[in-house]
């Protein structure tokens, strides 16, 4: 009885031991998930990865953080097929303190966001701020603000796989309403990157009277190129639209992921070109009025939507539910950390597997005399009293 009491109580220690130790923040771990599979699948899709800086490190305390989230970002992946550096960066609730801000603007950051406080400062103005339209999570998600959006408006939907111990499931319905509509699935950086080049359409100059010249001039400090849309209206269409001296390619009036092209309509067409090349429009006659709207949405589309990944700290993990979506995400990546084992548990793990073993032999040599002694005195021995 007292070696089954000992060993069970062993095995009780041993379990117990690191359940009731506490860990200790060392090191920083690496989602190896961002170079292997998932991650070049998620950059050919379109999506995007930014920062959102190290797992449990405040970045309004620990600025070093923005920088070295970049870093540790680039060292395995592309920030977006349109661009090699990260240009989002995920912040806490609060308002933007300017040590913050600076570290930001030297690690090269333009778009932040979600949930900052209203009001644009003399810090906010450095950047393009997104703000939270609401969450993909299950049973959270407003339903009637995604079927009701204003026409060209972003719309920004908060997504986390995990929080601590619990999986987060998304709401399907919400999907499913956003699947079904007439909008433009994008990113922060694509959607602020387009807007920029939609709005850097210039006329230029060449020798043929019946042909018009177009071109984006934006040539952004990200390094980002990001084409962008504009509608071209004319009273009489052109035979022949080229890009770069090459027929533009035809785009779906279905397609609602950013692609170069023309989608004829009455009227005109929406034209999307990457930044530098020339769009010529071929006339059978000169002079040709023609009148060019810059496009906030790609492809004549009704608005924007961008799901946001917050604190990716395992690329699969966050993705998982989303293999066969055509929602696009800004995925924030945080370092995450590595949990130290406590010095303090082996020494306990040595103690007791040396300590079992004596007190096991000591518990049987007690017994034994116990029996010995008990059929020299010719009785029973009382089992209380091993």
């Amino acid at each position: 009885m007292h070696t089954r009491r000992v060993i069970s109580l062993t095995l009780v220690a041993l379990l117990l031991v690191p359940a009731t130790a506490s860990p200790a923040l060392a090191e920083w771990d690496d989602d190896n998930w961002l170079w292997n599979i998932i991650g070049p699948e998620r950059l050919a899709l379109g999506d995007e990865f930014g920062c959102h800086g190290y797992e449990g490190v405040d970045v309004g305390e620990e600025p070093w953080v923005i920088e070295a989230c970049r870093d540790y970002l680039m060292d395995f992946t592309e920030a977006s097929r349109w661009g090699e550096a990260p240009v989002s960066f995920g912040l806490p609730a609060g308002a933007l303190a300017a040590n913050t801000s600076d570290a930001l603007d030297a690690a090269g950051f333009s778009i932040i966001g979600d949930m900052l406080d209203e009001g644009p400062s003399e810090e906010d103005a450095l950047f393009d701020v997104v703000r939270r339209s609401t969450s993909l999570e299950k049973g959270q998600a407003d339903l009637d603000l995604l079927e009701n959006a204003e026409e060209d408006s972003i719309l920004s939907l908060y997504w986390v796989a995990r929080w601590h111990d619990v999986k987060i499931r998304e709401d399907k319905s919400a999907i499913a309403l956003l699947e079904s509509q007439d909008v433009w699935f994008t990113t922060w950086g694509e959607w602020h990157g387009h807007r920029d080049s939609s709005e850097s359409f210039l006329r230029i100059l060449n020798s043929e009277p019946t042909v018009q010249s177009w071109q984006i001039s934006n040539l952004g400090q990200s390094g980002w190129q990001v084409p962008g849309t504009a509608f071209f209206e004319w009273g009489e269409a052109p035979s022949d639209v080229f890009i770069d001296g090459e027929s533009a390619l035809l785009i779906d009036a279905d397609q609602r992921h950013l692609e170069v092209g023309i989608r004829p309509v009455e009227g005109g067409a929406y034209i999307t070109a990457a930044p530098s090349a020339i769009i010529d429009l071929v006339f059978e006659r000169a002079d040709v009025s023609v009148e060019l709207t810059p496009q906030s949405t790609f492809n004549g589309l009704h608005h924007s939507v961008a799901v946001v990944g917050h604190h990716v700290t395992n690329l699969h993990e966050w993705s998982s539910d989303f293999h066969e979506s055509p929602l696009r995400f800004t995925w924030l990546v945080e370092r995450p950390a590595t949990l130290e084992m406590d010095w303090r548990l082996p020494v306990i793990a040595v103690i007791v597997l040396i300590a079992t073993p004596v007190s096991i032999k000591w518990l049987v040599a007690r017994d034994q005399d116990a029996q010995v002694k008990s059929s020299e005195d010719g009785g029973a021995v009382d089992s209380d009293s091993l």
